[in-house]
């Protein structure tokens, strides 16, 4: 695997490499900012791309049924980059349009990226406002937790997250035009297993973050308070209280 904080300025010349080296004052190691870490994102990402994919002719074929032409589900799809708000916001499509219930019920669904965004701090702090929030507008799930992996791994590539994004974000459009185009006749992806392919990236990724016992606490209290919220409230609060279970469990266990 290669290390970018080893780049130097004739290395960069001689690739055309645009690195950037974001130093800091606290001990830290650097985090860069180049084409090593896209190219290393987007080769990652590509094989979860192809499960994003399914879910992406899923919602084209929604988008289709709900009347939205296949330009217009596109662009919901290149500028939202958000599958689950996308099928809930369809799905609640009416004439008239509920606004309200739509925005409200997306903000609840997307509030995990707060989280998620919280998580990314410790490195992409060190990168500047345009590098850091760029990459985030490709933040999706599962690149997400490729990123966590790699940085976590002691890689300080800050634009991975950008080219694992720009991998989900190209497949999810194409597949969703491939979805509004088709129509009612590709019937439910689901149907073929596409569906699984995602749970069982999840549960990959997820082995590879286990920290051992010390993960156990904020794991245990994560589940079991989005299986609770699940039970008790409408819609998808459970993603976020189950996120943030998680996270206090973590900010007592750090602060004792």
């Amino acid at each position: 695997m290669e290390n970018e904080t080893e780049t130097n300025a004739s290395d960069g010349n001689a690739t055309g490499d645009a690195t950037e080296i974001s130093g800091s004052t606290d001990g830290a190691e650097p985090v860069t900012f180049g084409w090593r870490g896209v190219r290393a994102g987007l080769l990652t990402c590509v094989p979860i791309a192809f499960g994003v994919a399914g879910y992406g002719v899923a919602f084209g074929v929604l988008a289709n049924q709900v009347g939205l032409s296949v330009a217009e589900a596109a662009l919901m799809s290149a500028l939202v980059v958000a599958g689950a708000s996308q099928i809930v916001a369809v799905e609640l499509w009416a004439d008239p349009i509920p606004i309200a219930a739509i925005v409200v019920t997306t903000f609840a669904i997307n509030l995990r990226y707060s989280l998620m965004g919280a998580a990314l701090q410790p490195w992409f702090k060190r990168l500047s406002a345009s590098k850091a929030y760029g990459s985030l507008f490709f933040m999706a799930d599962e690149n997400w937790a490729l990123t966590m992996r790699d940085f976590r791994a002691g890689n300080r590539r800050g634009a991975f997250l950008l080219g694992s994004g720009i991998a989900i974000w190209t497949f999810w459009v194409a597949s969703t035009v491939v979805g509004a185009l088709a129509g009612e006749t590709i019937g439910d992806p689901a149907e073929y297993g596409v569906d699984f392919v995602l749970a069982a990236v999840f549960l990959a990724l997820a082995a590879e973050l286990w920290e051992g016992r010390s993960s156990l606490a904020p794991w245990m209290a994560s589940l079991g308070t989005a299986v609770i919220a699940a039970e008790a409230l409408p819609g998808r609060w459970y993603i976020l209280l189950g996120g943030l279970a998680a996270a206090v469990v973590e900010v007592i266990r750090h602060d004792r």
